[in-house]
């Protein structure tokens, strides 16, 4: 494994569905409404305005980086990579976004990314359901 850049952390809800097919977002709103397809994680303790400023830095080279999306008490992750932009501007207090898509707005981390919220696993997801579980997002350079 690479250098970990950065680590967020959020929890689950009841209204998680991980269907979207071009996204996933964690957010640090505290309800979600079923509308919310995309969200894989509430309660953040960063959005991707407070990510560190190497990774930011590595991202506006369009450099690629690994993620780790981590259950850690039920021992399932996930993994995935995506590139940054020089388009980013990492300036949203709320949500990080990666997106399989090259769209970049204040919210995206992440484009042309190999996973979305529906490519998750399906006991991934439901564990997800539990305002209990934790979920990291590991974000990974190799350096």
């Amino acid at each position: 494994m690479g250098k970990i850049l950065e680590v967020i952390s959020a929890y689950g809800h009841e209204n998680i569905k991980a269907t979207h097919k071009t996204t996933f977002e964690i957010t640090k709103e505290k309800e979600l409404t079923p509308r919310g397809d995309c969200i894989i994680g509430v309660r953040a303790d960063k959005s991707i305005r407070d990510v560190n400023e190497e990774l930011k830095q590595i991202l506006r080279n369009a450099e690629r980086v690994e993620v780790v999306l981590r259950l850690p008490d039920y021992g399932l992750e996930e993994r995935l990579f995506g590139f940054g932009s020089k388009k980013m501007s990492f300036e949203d207090e709320n949500d990080v976004v990666v997106r399989k898509s090259d769209f970049v707005c204040g919210r995206t981390l992440l484009i042309r990314a190999s996973k979305a919220a529906r490519d998750l696993s399906r006991e991934f997801v439901e564990l997800l359901k539990d305002r209990k579980t934790i979920i990291e997002m590991l974000v990974i350079v190799e350096k």
